[in-house]
């Protein structure tokens, strides 16, 4: 019965697209507009994308410390690294720079050489006066030289800020207003006000301008995601029309198939759009994805069309049973395809949900769009040529197919064992595999501002906030000498940590003052005993400018401290390993009883985030091999056949796994994707060579290696267009920037190709060798859903029977 209720559906489908097919045109033009329309809704990121739930402990406890500090990710840096900048001219040039950001909007506050300040204590009224290292401009080298001795000799507060006293670096701290910091105003600002006067700079002076500080990297690597995004599908486009037209050897095919992926873009863009939903590195690549997977649909369709023109002659009829036949064997493709990116959605993260939803929508729309414009754009078109038709015979596909049946005849023994070695050496590869959480890995390595930040970690340790909040649990508890000295003890820890920078906290501010009690004598700069400690702070708290000093470090009630240093761009492991030194040395310093200690950060969560992403990637991949194979389960109603499936495209995700392992690519956000795509994808080649074994199997008589034969050479030409398609088509991908991306499209590509192989050589030997086994006439007979209606199942509508 159900049975004949799929039949009857697809009749029902092809005559109602085949005799309303300008309804459907204008249905379709009418999408496309409404869908174009959304396109203004289309976000990109301000943010960097937070890979963990909003209710993780993490992002709990760093949601805590912005409460308290306000957002910590708001300083951009310039340094320039030139003995020339200790000439008048190009000091003064530099700091007229510095000067030059003040009166806009979204900054906060500049420091540069000139905006530096020196404690002096005033004995008369028993405080702290800040008096400037340089009054207005430099005027002669004496000045400079005296500068240098005072900072780079004198002034240990200041060592590793605003310079490197061994390598004479300087550099610009410009704070951005907080509140403008996740918004587009920091881009317009960054990219139209801070480039365009550092450029200015750079060709005025001859000095080499370095610039780094989160809201700069963020912002540029969000410009070149947006950048990449017209390059990957025009690279889509042009690499997989060059394919299907070298195949086909048809510009009407070629065209028509461009014409069916475009108007898929388009729909996703206005998904992303309708949704609300932020361009990240993830959602920009699902346009190129939406190609390279649209295209194959169009293959095993017109391949169809063009086999049943060449079959019988009839062109209305050979339309009508590409939908009735192909239809329904590329729905369930394309559905779990769609389920692989949909197990997505089940996870906890936001970045991975909004991609899962955005890429089964699209996948979904790009069969519909199949379905119904191919076959009624030939309705449109002259019968097909016969050098259309020459593909059909093309001799290196039938010597490849044939090679291939007689590898599976005569050389089982041989696949098995090749099976077996490339199991072992990918189970060995896969122990090999490491994690990285690193924050800049994927940024692009051969841009300017990546060059940047490595200038940055070598000469000042990092520029990624690490954040250490100290709860003393009552007002003013910062300030007592026991909780500064704990503090101290544990800023000693991080000095000794190379991937750490100095520390910056109210232990500097405090040895700072006692220094400047003492007449500034530098051989000062260290914690006051408990006698001199109320005294120097008697002087402190006359201080207004040791208030506003205080700000940053210490809230306003003073029970909350921050210790803040920047970290170098480091991997999962040694995070995690410098994390547990820390906790260790806290937990001994300051007892839970009196303090509540912290550590947080954007390179936490980050790194958080990653190991956290990961997980649920591996739930989500185990979530779709699940669900496909319940779909199996469904399809073919046999545990055994469900087993002979799965095996030959588990085999190819665990070769990947095992490469990875070998040449060093580590598993990270990008590449852990590689596995769900490429496995929602690799199924399809199954469904349609088992869809097909199965038609083989009822056309003659259950003959079991008869059926394996016929169904390999019908469907292995099909497959391996597609395979090639794919195969070139994700790797369009390796052009980008991004290294997550070039790997992602690189291994997506290789396991693709494996998947191929696997599906023409392993599936059918398995079949043959298990045959006894899996050969159940009552299973393979009665299937839940008919993939492939039998031949002659079909009949052209009555009213267009005439020969076009």
């Amino acid at each position: 019965m159900f049975k004949i209720l799929t039949t009857g559906f697809w009749e029902a489908i092809a005559r109602l697209i085949l005799r309303n097919k300008i309804i459907i045109l204008i249905a379709i033009v009418l999408a496309t507009v409404f869908f174009s329309s959304q396109w203004k809704y289309m976000q990109f990121s301000s943010t960097e994308a937070n890979l963990l739930p909003d209710d993780h402990e993490t992002n709990l406890v760093y949601n805590d410390f912005l409460e308290i500090f306000g957002e910590e990710g708001n300083l951009v840096v310039l340094g320039v690294k030139d003995s020339t900048i200790f000439t008048v001219k190009q000091l003064n040039a530099w700091n007229n720079l510095a000067d030059s950001f003040k009166g806009y909007d979204e900054v906060d506050a500049v420091l540069s050489i000139k905006d530096l300040q020196k404690l002096v204590k005033n004995t008369e009224k028993e405080r702290f006066d800040l008096k400037p290292f340089i009054k207005d401009s430099i005027a002669n080298k004496q000045q400079i030289l005296a500068l240098e001795k005072e900072l780079f000799e004198q002034y240990p507060f200041y060592d590793n800020f605003l310079f490197n006293a061994e390598t004479k670096t300087i550099r610009t701290a410009i704070y951005l207003k907080k509140d403008i910091i996740n918004t587009p105003a920091r881009k317009v600002f960054i990219l139209n006000v801070l480039q365009e006067k550092i450029d200015a700079f750079e060709a005025q002076s001859g000095l080499d301008v370095r610039v780094s500080g989160m809201p700069y990297i963020r912002t540029l690597n969000s410009k070149s995601i947006i950048d990449e995004i017209p390059i990957f599908i025009g690279g889509a486009l042009f690499v997989t029309s060059l394919i299907f037209f070298l195949f086909f050897r048809s510009f009407r095919a070629t065209f028509i198939s461009l014409i069916v992926v475009c108007v898929g873009v388009m729909w996703t863009f206005g998904i992303l759009g309708m949704l609300g939903y932020e361009i990240t590195v993830l959602t920009a690549l699902i346009p190129p994805l939406i190609i390279v997977i649209g295209i194959p649909n169009c293959v095993f369709l017109i391949n169809k069309y063009q086999q049943e023109v060449k079959s019988h002659g009839n062109k209305v009829k050979s339309l009508q049973r590409v939908i009735t036949k192909v239809g329904n064997a590329t729905l369930m493709t394309n559905v779990t395809t769609a389920s692989g990116f949909g197990t997505f959605i089940l996870t906890e993260s936001t970045l991975l949900k909004e991609f899962g939803i955005v890429a089964s929508l699209s996948i979904l729309a790009i069969f519909m769009l199949c379905l119904l414009i191919i076959p009624i754009m030939y309705t449109f078109l002259p019968f097909p040529k016969e050098r259309h038709l020459e593909h059909l015979n093309k001799r290196w596909i039938g010597a490849f197919v044939h090679w291939m049946e007689s590898m599976v005849k005569n050389k089982k023994i041989s696949i098995y064992i090749t099976t077996l070695i490339l199991i072992i050496t990918g189970i060995i590869g896969v122990y090999q595999i490491k994690i990285s959480g690193s924050l800049i890995e994927d940024m692009p390595q051969d841009t300017e501002f990546f060059s940047d930040i490595r200038f940055f970690e070598s000469e000042f340790n990092g520029i990624m906030p690490l954040e250490i909040m100290i709860d003393t649990k009552r007002k003013k508890g910062v300030m007592k000498l026991s909780t500064l000295k704990r503090m101290d003890e544990l800023e000693d820890l991080i000095i000794e940590i190379p991937e750490l920078s100095r520390p910056i906290s109210v232990v500097s501010l405090v040895k700072y003052s006692k220094q400047a009690y003492y007449n500034g004598n530098p051989k000062y700069y260290q914690l006051p005993t408990s006698q001199e400690n109320s005294f120097i702070l008697s002087y402190a708290k006359n201080s207004t400018s040791n208030t506003d000093m205080l700000s940053d470090f210490v809230d306003s009630t003073g029970q909350y401290a921050r210790i803040t240093t920047f970290m170098k761009d480091i991997g999962t492991d040694k995070m995690e390993r410098i994390q547990e030194d820390l906790q260790n040395k806290i937990d001994k310093l300051f007892p839970k009883e009196r303090y509540e200690v912290t550590i947080t950060g954007k390179a936490l969560v980050f790194l958080k985030g990653t190991k956290y992403l990961v997980k649920n990637l591996l739930i989500s991949l185990t979530l779709a091999i699940v669900l496909i194979a319940l779909f199996m389960a469904y399809l073919f109603r046999s545990f055994k056949m469900i087993v002979v499936s799965l095996i030959p495209n588990l085999l190819p995700l665990l070769i990947t796994a095992g490469i990875m392992g070998f040449i060093g690519v580590p598993i990270k956000p990008s590449t852990i994707l590689v596995f769900s795509i490429a496995f929602g994808i690799s199924v399809d080649d199954t469904i349609h060579f088992l869809a097909k074994y199965r038609q083989e199997l009822q056309a003659n008589n259950w003959k079991i290696r008869k059926s394996v034969y016929g169904a390999l050479r019908e469907t292995g030409v099909s497959m391996i267009y597609t395979s090639i398609v794919l195969f070139f088509g994700f790797s369009v991908f390796t052009i980008s920037s991004f290294g997550g991306t070039v790997a992602l499209g690189a291994l997506v590509s290789i396991t693709l190709l494996f998947a191929m192989l696997s599906n023409l050589l392993l599936l059918p030997s398995l079949l043959l060798s298990l045959e006894r086994n899996i050969a159940n006439k009552e299973v393979l007979k009665k299937p839940s859903i008919n993939i492939i209606p039998p031949e002659g199942d079909d009949e052209a509508p009555r009213d267009n029977k005439k020969h076009d």
